[in-house]
């Protein structure tokens, strides 16, 4: 069967677009053969920095032939249903249509429908413009004459010519025949721009491939990748160091180059002074350079490896010196900004930055302090804008403000997680210090980490400067969590009040948008209390970070920057905490609370607990402490694994099922106490017995926060459960033994819902 080559030649492509436009480009194709009736055996898509090509093989040379039939009107409907039915059909009276009978409606009019096939070449030559002219570029632009006219080709560079042929392999294919902004589709591609930029006529695929990498292109990006990672650990390995991974910048040198050929460059071994991080942003930012280091101590070695999209008939010489003035440059800024940053300001002892320090209890004879100082004087709106109030205050207050919250509340919340309450403050008052300094001005990334750096530099104790920079982590899944209590507690005051903020001011994530990542600072507060076995109790948490958040008027909470409002405002929004019962408004508690049920729910199932568990777990309402509904979820699981919790789960559901038919007959609930003097065959006394038991045990065990042990105590009913169902008839005819027995069976379920909803269990 014939097999599509499409190839489309053009100006350079940016490399974060490449991958996504080679996966539309097939995608588009092959929906549009499907949509057309055709199938298809496989296809796949190709980016390089001028091209995006596709091969689509196994395409039927022509789609088969249609005949459908359409129903229509009865005979004698009005002539407005008769017309609607003739447009619809594609019928140009209503004597081409058949007539049918149906015994019951009478007779009606039918339509038939026959669609002749096409060839596949006709269908593409109809389909590739649309495709190519509707192609989803997330920016595109026009060119040339044909630019001013309306309607006229947009693409991401200007598009230099299309390969478009069609056909078996067993025959010469042909020329898929149309053309776009005067661009005609032909079978001529062109290989490198420098090393081979002559015409080069192709087929189909194999012999494209082939000719495109005699040119000096390499086609597939995954291959240019392996190329350049396989090269530089070569090269580094033949100098006796070691390259440090980077799949994210070899994934975007590989969209940079076509021919990837791999060099090493050095630079002065003086600038191995500045910090290893620091040297890497600024290579990796400024040239897309690899490092290496050493392969022993992983200590930075003074030399980085360039990608160069040619082979330079010296060898490389030239474009490696070229590297190295560019990088000697850039890495004499960034220590001319390492050096800055420590020094002191030349305002730091004015009256405005005196006053900053003075709330946040900072040091102004060291750098990191005013630089924090200088923050909070400047009244820096808080970095996560959430929108301003019509008084034209920020809503969730400046960085300072922001800063004098995180430090109470770090301080509050250090007891619970075992820190020292005096350096998780000196900790938050530092963590937001370095936003100010010259070198996350220059590279944002490197915040927090920087701030270590400095801190250190000026004597910080080393758990209050680890967590300068560890209080922004997990940055994502893959990310770890911050392990000493110190950053736990800065970590978690960071986290809440970005939560609590957010919820006070109504502005949530909806659908898919998080624009504030409340959804990872939801997920990071979880992940940090499973991986540190921290009891972190939610609603105290959230109610602290709440008061935080406010400030008093009148004896009454209000956020911060807020001024009473018209009442009918909705931006008149008292919250957060009373003075008496510090206690924040339900329906706010509430929503939040849902919000971190949703997330643990999510990070349990991506870590392999089964829906139906969780589930059962949080519909008992207790939803305030993280670890322990973990770990009943986790013993849950393992008591269904065995032999009594399967049995056990299958005794409840039928004591569930007969209690629910009864309720419905009787419209009477058989939840009061079970009278013991009712109770008269052996296996019910035994039951109920053993419920009282059974309850007492997985009462304590729960106490203990042992539910395993709360598990095992469940698992004691089987027996007489079995018993009970075989030997004991639960509706008898007399009125008050049946209710009785039935307020037995409820019982059951009562002592099962200790641990859990067992009718949410499936399976």
């Amino acid at each position: 069967m014939p097999d599509l080559l499409l190839e489309l030649f053009s100006e350079e492509i940016p490399a974060r677009m490449q991958r996504k436009a080679a996966d539309d480009l097939r995608r588009l194709v092959t929906d549009a053969l499907v949509e057309g009736g055709f199938t298809y055996e496989g296809a796949k898509g190709f980016a390089t920095p001028r091209r995006l090509a596709l091969t689509v093989s196994g395409i039927p040379a022509r789609s088969p032939d249609v005949r459908r039939e359409r129903r229509g009107p009865r005979v004698g409907a009005p002539e407005q249903a008769i017309a609607g039915f003739l447009n619809s059909s594609g019928l140009g009276s209503i004597d081409q249509a058949e007539l049918r009978s149906d015994p019951k409606k009478g007779d009606f009019y039918v339509a038939i429908i026959e669609k002749p096939g096409v060839t596949g070449e006709a269908m593409l030559a109809a389909a590739l413009p649309k495709i190519i002219g509707d192609f989803p570029w997330p920016k595109s632009m026009r060119w040339g004459p044909a630019s001013a006219e309306p309607g006229s080709l947009r693409w991401v560079r200007p598009l230099h010519s299309i390969v478009a042929t069609f056909g078996p392999e067993t025959e010469d294919p042909v020329v898929i025949d149309f053309s776009i902004d005067g661009v005609k589709s032909g079978d001529t591609t062109f290989g490198h721009r420098f090393m081979a930029p002559e015409p080069i006529k192709v087929r189909r695929f194999d012999d494209y491939q082939d000719a495109l990498q005699g040119a000096k292109v390499v086609l597939d990006a995954d291959r240019r990748k392996d190329i350049i990672l396989h090269d530089a650990r070569d090269r580094a390995l033949a100098l006796g160091f070691e390259l440090i991974e980077d799949e994210d910048l070899a994934d975007e040198v590989a969209g940079l180059n076509e021919w990837p050929v791999v060099l090493v460059g050095a630079f002065d071994q003086a600038f191995l002074d500045i910090p290893p991080e620091v040297i890497r942003a600024t290579i990796r930012a400024n040239q897309k350079c690899l490092v290496l280091c050493d392969p022993k101590s992983g200590a930075l070695a003074n030399r980085f490896v360039m990608i160069a999209n040619i082979e330079a008939s010296d060898g490389g010489k030239e474009i490696v010196a070229g590297n190295e003035r560019v990088i000697r440059a850039r890495l004499a800024d960034a220590r001319h900004f390492w050096e800055t940053d420590q020094k002191p300001l030349p305002d730091h002892e004015s009256e405005a930055m005196r006053s900053a320090a003075e709330g946040l209890r900072l040091d102004l004879a060291k750098p990191l302090d005013q630089r924090m100082a200088k923050l909070a004087a400047t009244n820096v709106v808080f970095n996560v804008k959430l929108g301003t109030a019509k008084t034209g205050q920020p809503k969730l207050g400046t960085q300072g403000e922001r800063v004098e919250r995180l430090v109470r509340l770090a301080r509050e919340l250090a007891p619970t997680v075992g820190a020292d309450p005096e350096r998780a403050a000196r900790a938050a008052a530092l963590a937001k210090a370095d936003l100010t300094s010259e070198m996350v001005g220059e590279f944002p990334e490197l915040q927090g980490l920087m701030g270590r750096y400095y801190a250190t530099a000026q004597g910080e104790d080393a758990s209050a400067a680890a967590a300068i920079e560890d209080h922004y982590k997990p940055h994502g899944p893959g990310d770890t969590v911050p392990s000493d209590p110190v950053a736990i507690a800065v970590a978690l005051a960071d986290k809440l009040d970005i939560l609590i903020g957010s919820w006070a001011i109504d502005e949530k994530p909806t659908g898919s948008k998080d624009p504030y990542a409340l959804r990872r600072a939801a997920l990071g507060i979880i992940r940090i209390a499973l991986e540190n076995d921290l009891r972190v109790p939610l609603s105290n948490v959230l109610a602290e970070a709440a008061k935080q958040l406010a400030r008093e008027r009148d004896g009454e909470y209000w956020i911060w920057g807020y001024a009473p409002l018209d009442p009918h405002s909705n931006l008149d929004r008292r919250i957060v905490v009373s003075p008496q019962t510090e206690v924040f408004p339900a329906p706010l508690a509430t929503d939040l609370l849902a919000f971190f049920a949703d997330r643990l729910k999510v990070q349990l199932r991506e870590q392999g607990a089964r829906h139906d568990l969780v589930d059962a777990v949080f519909a008992l309402g207790n939803q305030d402490d993280l670890l322990m509904i973990v770990r009943r979820v986790e013993a849950l699981g393992a008591f269904l694994d065995s032999e009594d919790g399967q049995n056990l789960l299958a005794s409840h559901r039928r004591s569930v099922n007969i209690i629910r038919d009864e309720e419905k007959k009787s419209g009477e609930s058989f939840t009061g106490e079970v009278s013991a003097d009712l109770l008269t065959e052996p296996e019910e006394i035994a039951l109920h017995d053993a419920i009282e038991t059974a309850e007492a045990d997985a009462a304590g065990a729960i106490e203990a926060e042992d539910f395993a042990a709360a598990m095992v105590a469940l698992a004691e009913l089987r027996a007489p459960v079995d018993t009970f169902f075989d030997k004991v008839l639960v509706n008898a005819p007399e009125e008050n033994t049946r209710a009785n027995r039935l307020r037995l069976l409820n019982r059951i379920r009562e002592a099962m819902r200790t641990v859990a909803d067992f009718s949410r269990i499936e399976g």
